[in-house]
């Protein structure tokens, strides 16, 4: 027999391994390496994962926010921004000069009439600050607060204007700000997600997309999570009757195993964020009951939440659930309130709504500073856009509504970095657009991500051939409201 015939044996690693099974695989390995110098390339362009407030581009003020979302458009001129112009001229036509050319949601095309407020504003604290009777519990904490009366949307209807409150941007699909503080600077409790999301109020026909608290292309890790208001606040993590924390261990630690399997066949980021999601869900079946538990604060702590603090799902349990979020080191809380969107009945809905939240939202601050926590976390108290300076329906001091209204509407800041006592921004006689200092939302995010320790132009993610961030292509700082 020739020798060069003779074939040494095949290893029993590659007997099955045909033609395409090999360049399948070959494929896989090359991708694999095309990948991990993508990956080191991303995190030398972007500090996305920074992970470590102490590793920010620039001094953080702020290790965490929260963020009260008003949901449906606050009416400035009830609450914020005085206007006895439109008190004097109620009733009678609205300017031409003013509104010509200038996107209406519901009244385009009707007879524009003025509409004054029926409510008596009166200055408060050392900064003088003019609140609304409505807020009497926000006019005692004015010193402690930053007032923004000039901020401007791009969007003019709720769904895009909520969007881009949280996203940046109006169109779905992109990364909320609370996914990107996530994504950036990571969490400071490993039994708790980085961002939790509660909601409170009326709906009104108005939806809370669950997209509103989505991680759009970044890993799906950093979504936030919502905690309802019953005895099991997160669906799924409750063990099912009959199964142990002992049996329930075994199940995960197989499914990993399968998991990273897998993992290591196709590369799929989303397999490492699946792996993440199962094991905060165990951690969570501890801390979430002993986070929801309130049966152990003091009195005057509830007491200063006011009389709904007991009721799960309302404005100041929420408030209160918020403030042992932030001690317990969560990055990013949203409270979402609805019902804010007052086209008719304006004052009988606007007052419940200020019942709601007037007293548990300064109570939030109140009891921060208290704790010692508000110099480090920023509270955030605002709303998608506001509302009108003309009227919508009838012609009715009891009984009225004003439409939505994006040019020039109202926020408040706390703690966190924030100047306090400060009001910012003046409108036109009117309420209808800045005269001084207009704070678009890309300049909000721009200075909050600022307190946070973030170059809101360096935290970036490449998607699908573009670096994105939370501020678009725009943005800059607003100095003034640095402390």
């Amino acid at each position: 027999m020739n020798p060069h015939q003779i074939k040494p044996p095949v290893p029993a690693s590659f007997a099955s391994l045909n033609r395409r099974a090999f360049l399948g695989s070959g494929a896989s390995g090359l991708g694999s390496i095309a990948l991990a110098a993508l990956s080191s390339n991303v995190e030398a362009r972007s500090t996305g994962t920074m992970h470590d407030s102490s590793r920010t581009h620039i001094p953080a003020k702020a290790k965490r926010v929260i963020f009260i979302c008003q949901s449906g458009g606050v009416s400035q001129f009830e609450t914020f921004d005085h206007k006895p112009k439109l008190q004097a001229l109620h009733g009678k036509p609205m300017p031409g000069s003013l509104t010509t050319g200038q996107r209406l949601a519901q009244i385009r095309g009707k007879d524009l009439t003025v509409c004054g407020a029926p409510y008596a504003f009166t200055r408060h604290g050392q900064s003088g600050a003019e609140i609304s009777e409505l807020l009497p519990h926000t006019g005692q904490i004015v010193d402690e607060i930053c007032i923004v009366r000039t901020c401007v949307s791009e969007a003019i209807n709720h769904d895009p204007a909520v969007t881009f409150l949280q996203c940046g941007n109006q169109q779905p699909g992109r990364p909320t700000m609370g996914a990107w503080l996530s994504y950036g600077l990571g969490s400071e409790n490993s039994d708790l997600p980085a961002f939790v999301v509660l909601g409170s109020g009326m709906n009104q026909g108005q939806n809370l997309h669950t997209r509103y608290w989505g991680s759009g292309f970044l890993p799906s890790e950093h979504q936030g999570v919502r905690f309802r208001p019953t005895h099991d606040p997160v669906p799924f993590v409750t063990n099912p009757a009959g199964v142990s924390q002992t049996a329930r261990r075994r199940v995960l630690d197989s499914i990993q195993a399968l998991n990273r399997l897998k993992g290591r066949e196709v590369f799929d980021p989303e397999i490492d964020a699946r792996i993440s999601a199962y094991e905060m869900a165990f951690r969570m079946q501890t801390s979430v009951p002993e986070l929801m538990d309130i049966s152990g604060e003091p009195d005057h702590v509830l007491k200063l939440y006011g009389p709904e603090v007991g009721l799960p799902g309302s404005a100041a349990a929420n408030c209160l659930l918020a403030r042992r979020l932030a001690e317990r080191g969560v990055r990013f809380i949203q409270l979402y309130h609805r019902g804010w969107d007052q086209h008719g009945n304006l004052p009988a809905d606007l007052s419940r709504q200020c019942l709601q939240t007037d007293q548990p939202s300064a109570a939030l601050v109140q009891d921060l500073k208290m704790r010692g926590l508000l110099d480090d976390t920023l509270v955030i108290w605002a709303t998608e856009f506001g509302r009108t300076p003309m009227l919508q329906g009838q012609f009715d001091p009891e009984n009225y509504g004003r439409d939505h209204h994006m040019l020039c509407f109202t926020i408040w800041m706390a703690g966190g970095g924030i100047k306090p006592g400060i009001s910012f921004g003046q409108s036109d006689a009117f309420g209808y657009q800045p005269v001084k200092d207009p704070a678009h939302v890309h300049d909000l995010h721009a200075t909050w991500l600022h307190l946070l320790g973030i170059d809101h132009e360096r935290l970036t993610y490449r998607f699908q051939g573009r670096d994105y961030r939370l501020t678009d292509v725009h943005g800059k700082t607003i100095q003034p409201l640095l402390s």
